[in-house]
C-alpha cells in the first residue's frame, strides 16, 4: 500500500478506536479492506454502501467471518436507504471523483451522531498534472481537489462544530463532529 492510503485508514480508525463498540457507515468501502480493521477494532457493525456490486461481493466474501455485524448496501449513498444514527461515518478516497462534495457531506451528517471521518486530495505541482492527465484527460474521469478553506466551510455548513484537518503531501485528512 502506498503510504497516503495507510495514513487515511490509521486516521480513521484512530477515530473508530474513541467510541465502545461503534456503529460504522464506509461510504463506498469497496472490498472491505478497511472493514476487516474496524471489525476487528471492535465495531459492532460495519455497513458499506457502495455503487458497484463487484465492491461488494468482494467484501461479502473477505468479511464473511463476521457474520451479521456486516451490512452490504448496493446503490448511490446520496438516495439509498440508510436506517438510524451512526457513530462514525467513514469516506476514503472517496472526495475525488465527487462533483457536489457538499451533499455528501451534508448526507454524512444526517447519518452521524458522533464523528465524519474523510479523505480529500489536494492540488500540488508534483501529482497534479500526472492525476489530470491520467484520470482526466486519458479517461475521461474528472477529479477533484480541495482548499482546507472550502473543507471547514463544506462541514461547518453541515452543521458540524469540531472540525479537524490533517495537510499531507496530497491530500487532507478531516476530523469533523457533532
Amino acid at each position: 500500500m502506498r503510504p497516503g492510503l495507510l495514513k487515511r485508514r490509521d486516521f480513521a480508525l484512530d477515530v473508530v478506536r474513541q467510541y465502545d463498540k461503534p456503529r460504522v457507515l464506509d461510504i463506498g468501502g469497496g472490498s472491505g479492506r478497511v472493514g476487516e480493521l474496524i471489525l476487528e477494532a471492535g465495531a459492532r457493525e460495519w455497513v458499506n454502501a457502495d455503487i458497484a456490486q463487484e465492491m461488494l461481493d468482494l467484501s461479502k466474501q473477505r468479511l464473511e467471518r463476521f457474520g451479521d455485524k456486516v451490512k452490504l448496501v448496493h446503490g448511490d449513498f446520496l438516495t439509498v436507504p440508510l436506517e438510524g444514527q451512526f457513530d462514525v461515518v467513514i469516506a476514503l478516497g472517496f472526495f475525488d471523483y465527487q462533483s457536489d462534495a457538499h451533499l455528501y457531506v451534508r448526507r454524512m451528517a444526517e447519518l452521524t451522531s458522533g464523528s465524519a471521518v474523510a479523505s480529500y486530495p489536494r492540488w500540488n505541482w508534483l501529482k497534479g498534472p500526472v492525476r489530470k492527465l491520467r484520470y482526466e484527460v486519458i479517461n475521461n474521469c474528472p477529479i477533484f481537489n480541495y482548499t482546507e478553506r472550502e473543507l471547514r466551510f463544506l462541514f461547518g455548513s453541515a452543521g458540524f462544530g469540531r472540525i479537524l484537518i490533517k495537510q499531507g503531501r496530497s491530500g487532507y485528512l478531516v476530523r469533523a463532529d457533532k
